[in-house]
């Protein structure tokens, strides 16, 4: 079969990690990008704000980059748009929640004016380029407005589910279309591409609106002040929680600044009716009893600069934790998180409040589809060729294996990487090379200027410290001044002058020695005090502090 009637596809992110979800569809000289999302630095990467993937590969070939197509509107989907857009300016197609929410982003990064966004209702078929046709197929998540998509190319038919699950009783719009899926199957489809998020869970997953219910409950029985963390970006919970409060009489203040603007945005796009006099500004929390309030806020992953994490640290300006509160965490651990949310449970409890989370009650439920749903899908494509994606490598292990056991060809499942280039036709489909792939760093306004060394630095910047040893020299090579001693995060100045003085002598001495033997180069004397001080320091605390001399001429 000729080249030209195989279709690659390329994952420049999201599979064997949680975020970052971006994949490649290319025939051609035309390529179409699905999802644009970050990932949430890990704990190895200290004062990182986002990871982003490396579209090294989507830049050197821009000329063919036709369009930006995105599933729904969370972080992991659209975090990156800001930057894709920034050295890539296509248009950028999704539903009215997921534009509204992009529309937010490009603004604070003030490209919007420059941006063409195209919006689409789940049912729609839009021709994008001559060999791209994109269907959209609506879906249920954990945010409003999530569609699957079909992209149907002159090599077939590839079927994309995006994040899903089945509920049949969402909170806002209509059940996942299945019938279109089975159509998509009985026509022909080569391959399935499936979330893969809860492959390792059984049975079904349970309908937003028993956390509704759940929600009902708990408001009705206590006269705390309840506080609510969540996903900012699941307008379907919000939405319950403020149901909720207000047929329990109860005033609703919203805390966190992701919170505070998808609220607005839902509002103001019809996602969110909020019942007259019921929002509250946080400021005004205190001219209400505990009974007569509900807080939503950020926090549900221990984020160190989220709402709930200030609160529970007593660093938060308006809100402060007492015996009086209840507190629900709404949202289960994104794989990593774990330690983090542990630590604000403990330190809400020390402060008194009583704690409601998943493993106790009923208060979250999955926006992604267990394992029978995800047989419901394949049963339905029929694909030939199956890909799991978004999901960390044993989430793909299991949802290959359920494939398997639907009667799926072992050779016809692909475990792919990112960064693989994966042809497929109606001939065969196997792997054919890498393109540039892994994680960017984003550290405020920075975009891939904080790498491995910066990281290194970091690290042994705060396990061990600092010391700085600043001296002048003559321009003739004699020491002038100093050397003094600067500690920061190695020791405390106050109790531990003699050791001061010591590395100060020491350092001293070094710099003498290597003058008299005539190296008088400040690279050498700069190295010399790096290793006696470093050596000294060792055998006498058993650290490795970062050292950093100074020199200065006079």
């Amino acid at each position: 079969m000729a080249k030209k009637n195989k279709i690659k596809v390329i994952p420049l992110g999201g599979l064997g990690e949680i975020g970052k979800n971006l994949t490649v569809f290319e025939y051609g000289n035309e390529i179409i990008v699905l999802d644009c999302g970050m990932a949430f630095p890990g704990e190895d990467m200290p004062g990182v704000d986002a990871v982003i993937p490396d579209i090294t590969y989507l830049e050197k070939n821009k000329d063919k980059v036709k369009a930006l197509v995105i599933t729904h509107g969370h972080e992991d989907h659209i975090g990156c748009v800001p930057y894709f857009l920034r050295d890539i300016n296509v248009p950028v197609y999704g539903t009215r929640m997921t534009l509204g929410l992009v529309e937010q982003k490009l603004a604070e990064h003030g490209i919007l004016s420059v941006s063409k966004l195209i919006r689409i209702h789940a049912g729609d078929e839009c021709c994008i380029s001559r060999n791209f046709t994109v269907e959209f197929i609506r879906v249920n998540h954990s945010i409003s407005d999530a569609v699957g998509v079909a992209i149907k190319t002159p090599a077939g038919v590839i079927v994309h589910t995006g994040d899903f699950k089945i509920d049949c009783t969402p909170i806002e719009g209509a059940m996942i279309d299945l019938a279109r899926f089975g159509e998509l199957g009985k026509r022909g489809v080569l391959a399935l591409m499936s979330d893969s998020t809860n492959a390792e869970r059984k049975g079904y997953t349970m309908s937003e609106r028993t956390v509704g219910e759940k929600f009902e409950e708990i408001f009705k029985n206590t006269k705390k002040r309840i506080i609510v963390a969540t996903f900012a970006s699941n307008v379907d919970r919000v939405n319950q929680i403020i149901t909720a409060a207000a047929r329990n009489k109860r005033k609703v203040a919203v805390s966190g600044r992701s919170m505070i603007n998808i609220i607005e945005v839902a509002t103001n796009l019809g996602y969110l009716e909020i019942p007259q006099g019921t929002l509250i500004p946080i400021e005004d929390v205190k001219k209400y009893q505990n009974h007569q309030l509900v807080i939503i806020t950020t926090g549900s992953q221990g984020e160190p600069m989220s709402a709930l994490t200030r609160m529970a640290y007593s660093d938060h300006k308006k809100i402060e934790i007492t015996k009086n509160d209840l507190v629900i965490i709404s949202a289960s651990p994104i794989p990593g998180n774990e330690k983090a949310i542990s630590n604000v449970i403990n330190e809400l409890y020390k402060k008194g409040a009583e704690v409601i989370h998943q493993s106790l009650m009923e208060v979250h439920v999955s926006g992604h589809a267990c394992r029978e749903e995800l047989k419901i899908i394949m049963g339905l494509t029929k694909p030939k060729y199956f890909i799991p994606v978004h999901g960390e490598q044993r989430h793909l292990i299991n949802h290959a294996s359920l494939a398997l056991g639907m009667g799926i060809d072992q050779k016809n499942i692909f475990m792919m990487e990112n960064g693989q280039v994966f042809e497929m036709g109606s001939d065969g489909a196997k792997v054919t090379g890498v393109v540039p792939s892994g994680k960017i760093l984003v550290d405020g306004y920075g975009v891939g200027d904080v790498g491995n060394i910066v990281l290194r630095d970091r690290k042994h910047l705060a396990e061990d410290g600092i010391i700085i040893a600043v001296l002048s020299l003559t321009k003739d090579g004699k020491l002038a001044a100093g050397p003094d001693i600067i500690s920061r995060g190695f020791v405390y100045v106050r109790d531990n002058e003699d050791l001061i003085e010591t590395l100060r002598i020491e350092a001293e001495r070094s710099v003498k020695d290597t003058l008299i033997s005539r190296q008088k180069d400040w690279n050498t004397i700069k190295t010399n005090i790096k290793n006696d001080l470093g050596d000294f320091i060792y055998e006498r605390a058993k650290r490795k502090p970062m050292i950093l001399p100074i020199i200065m001429e006079v």
